[in-house]
């Protein structure tokens, strides 16, 4: 997943509570402009918090690209339950929707 600096740790986390439904989380404000580890984090933190059976839309800030270039690879690697992801679309403002099924 990256390295982090030493801010990342006292960051909010994206969410305290489990989602039993499908949601968005949303990692377009400016502080993931330039941190795909920071974005990858709490990605994968939504992912956590989000019940089997229902899917998270990982909303990415435009400046970090499309998601294949630093988020596919940490999904693919992730283990911890079992996920299925696609590419849904480029928002207007410049940002990328994956959606990440949660089994």
């Amino acid at each position: 997943m990256g390295t982090t600096d030493d801010h990342d740790h006292d960051a909010e986390p994206v969410t305290a509570e489990m989602h039993d439904n499908s949601w968005s989380v949303n990692l377009e404000t400016p502080e993931y402009a330039d941190d795909p580890a920071r974005a990858v984090r709490d990605g994968v933190d939504a992912i956590e918090h989000t019940v089997s059976g229902n899917h998270v839309n990982l909303v990415t800030h435009g400046e970090l690209g499309h998601p294949e270039t630093f988020l596919y690879d940490e999904l693919e690697a992730y283990s911890e339950r079992s996920i299925e992801w696609e590419y849904i679309d480029q928002c207007g403002c410049g940002g990328h929707v994956t959606r990440v099924y949660v089994e």
